[in-house]
């Protein structure tokens, strides 16, 4: 469900089924496709019959500041996603079970106010505790990928992208490519290996409006004894326009704020 008061009791994030996301990402030329659900890995049900598709997750954690954020979790089984969603409220019990497992990990969208508050220690942990980044975000501002992409370079961190999409018009439109390799074994180990190259869009506000129209009417469709909340929808464009203005705001809040930080200074990422 949506995590906004009050839609998180009518509206999901997402109405799309994963045998049709599946089938959109193969005619948009994946070769192997994973999805990453919130606390979840439901949708991998549908799909384990694929040779080609692997579950992984985004997990909701809390750091030592209580700050809230987003880790994605790649090529897991459904004993380790058990065992993942128990530990995810101490990320130093995570942190130690995801190395003891070699499960490959990555903090998402590093720049980005969508859970929340951030913390300067928030981002010491993750240059001490987390192996790769996410570096392009289908959903976000092109300022903020940018902005880690640097910070991973300087890192030396491994990287990856993706869609974010909530819907089918999104899904695939940013991807990752591992150059030679055949099945997602290799592929993986060539994203821990450092040999991952992100490609496709970033977020924009217009894409962004349009999958949160898209969504509202999905949910319409579902719940038709909504349909007096209709008019509603022409909210969308200023709702999306005030998350895009926030964006661009967290991003000149803590895009600079490492300044303070040792370790970034000494690794060059504010000069």
């Amino acid at each position: 469900m949506c995590t906004v008061p009050l839609l998180n009791r009518i509206c999901r994030e997402s109405y799309t089924e994963p045998e049709a996301l599946y089938a959109v990402m193969k005619q948009r030329g994946m070769d192997l496709v994973t999805i990453t659900d919130h606390d979840s890995i439901d949708a991998a049900e549908s799909l384990r019959q694929h040779r080609d598709f692997f579950v992984s997750e985004e997990v909701t954690c809390y750091m030592p500041s209580e700050t809230e954020i987003h880790v994605g979790v790649y090529a897991i089984s459904e004993r380790e996603h058990i065992e993942i969603q128990r530990r995810r409220k101490d990320i130093g019990c995570l942190l130690a079970y995801l190395s003891e497992r070699s499960i490959l990990f990555s903090v998402n969208h590093l720049f980005s106010g969508l859970t929340g508050r951030r913390a300067e220690e928030d981002f010491v942990w993750f240059h001490a505790h987390f192996p790769a980044y996410e570096i392009k975000n289908g959903q976000m501002p092109w300022e903020q990928n940018l902005r880690s992409q640097e910070v991973a370079r300087a890192q030396e961190k491994a990287s990856w992208g993706g869609s974010d999409a909530h819907t089918l018009a999104s899904a695939g439109t940013t991807y990752t490519e591992v150059r030679g390799a055949r099945d997602s074994a290799e592929f993986l180990a060539g994203l821990r290996a450092g040999r991952g190259s992100v490609r496709g869009e970033d977020g924009s506000y217009v894409k962004l409006t349009r999958d949160v129209a898209l969504i509202a009417l999905a949910m319409f469709q579902e719940k038709p004894w909504l349909a007096p909340l209709m008019p509603l929808l022409a909210l969308v464009p200023l709702v999306t326009a005030a998350h895009w203005k926030g964006e661009r705001q967290f991003l000149r809040r803590w895009g600079r704020t490492p300044v303070a930080m040792p370790a970034y200074r000494e690794l060059g990422v504010i000069t």
